[in-house]
């Protein structure tokens, strides 16, 4: 979103913090193979069995509502069919395995009003999820916005934003700010993220499209920016592709948290953008199917394999990632 871009360049421009290695951007798109657009963190674990459209497209917004912070020591964890998943793996599998059981989530008019018996039924692992109280209120200020606003039809959200990406951004960030207005104020300028609020069009448009569950077209899916968020500034660091200066690296390598609005956040995640902006463009030459969603995703994807070489990802205690 060009607002997007527009917003993160006083970041950009000011930071002292962070540099971008454009030659490493290079040796990153010429490793690039047609195979790498192809992966998707949704199967048949990870979706909903329902014939739906309306089930799916509910399932991806609630899912996102609360798709944010799961770090800690020891980090939230789940058991799903005698495997444990942390992170997104477990919350989607929480939520497959809830509504298996008869939890209605996909329901406004109960998640307006919803239990936190219920929530913590659902969420349960082996700690209380971090922002437990945050997730709940959340899911409540959803269910009511819903009714309210759409008639509690998933479906006329995406219509609301006439099925591009780019207003289907604005529509959540206009009738779900609690949820999805994700922005902060840097020395003074407004800087807009809508990280969650970005990734459900592209998973419409990518995931659960390539799955069948819906016919729906999204449009503008090219003009979505990356999801700034823990996972990707840190395997972009280890890439080469953002360097930090030794006075963040030093905080960020010895798990010094980092507060939610400070400066050094918000440049980590908006050199994420601009990074991948940048490899999106680089990239576009090569690969038609490009766009920031999915070159976003590969680098994700990256993040999901553990090495022994890997430093941490910086902390930050947030709803909005």
């Amino acid at each position: 979103m060009q607002e997007i871009l527009e917003s993160i360049k006083p970041a950009i421009n000011s930071s002292k913090l962070i540099k971008i290695n454009s030659r490493a951007i290079d040796d990153f798109v010429n490793s690039l193979k047609d195979s790498d657009f192809e992966q998707s963190e949704f199967n048949s674990d990870t979706v909903i069995s329902s014939n739906k459209q309306e089930d799916h497209i509910g399932y991806m917004i609630v899912y996102n509502t609360i798709n944010f912070c799961y770090w800690g020591e020891p980090k939230w964890t789940i058991k799903y069919k005698n495997e444990y998943y942390d992170g997104c793996a477990g919350l989607t599998r929480a939520l497959v395995s809830a509504i298996n059981d008869s939890y209605p989530l996909l329901d406004p008019n109960y998640l307006a009003d919803l239990p936190e018996k219920d929530l913590a039924n659902i969420l349960k692992g082996n700690i209380e999820i971090p922002l437990f109280q945050e997730r709940l209120l959340l899911l409540r200020s959803l269910g009511k916005s819903m009714k309210k606003n759409f008639n509690n039809s998933w479906i006329k959200v995406l219509e609301k934003g006439n099925y591009d990406a780019v207003d289907i951004v604005k529509t959540l960030v206009k009738y779900f700010p609690d949820v999805f207005k994700d922005e902060a104020e840097y020395n003074g300028h407004l800087v807009k993220f809508y990280k969650r609020a970005q990734l459900i069009p592209a998973y419409v448009a990518h995931d659960i499209t390539k799955l069948g569950l819906t016919e729906i077209k999204i449009s503008n899916v090219d003009k979505i920016t990356a999801f700034a968020d823990y996972k990707v500034p840190q395997i972009l660091r280890k890439l080469g592709i953002i360097k930090y200066a030794d006075e963040l690296s030093s905080k960020v390598d010895n798990l010094i948290e980092l507060s939610a609005g400070s400066n050094e956040e918000i440049e980590i995640r908006a050199f994420t953008i601009k990074a991948i902006d940048e490899m999106t463009r680089k990239a576009k030459i090569k690969f038609k199917q490009a766009n920031a969603a999915n070159i976003d995703g590969i680098i994700w994807f990256k993040g999901q394999v553990k090495s022994s070489d890997d430093k941490p990802y910086h902390r930050t205690k947030t709803i909005w990632y």
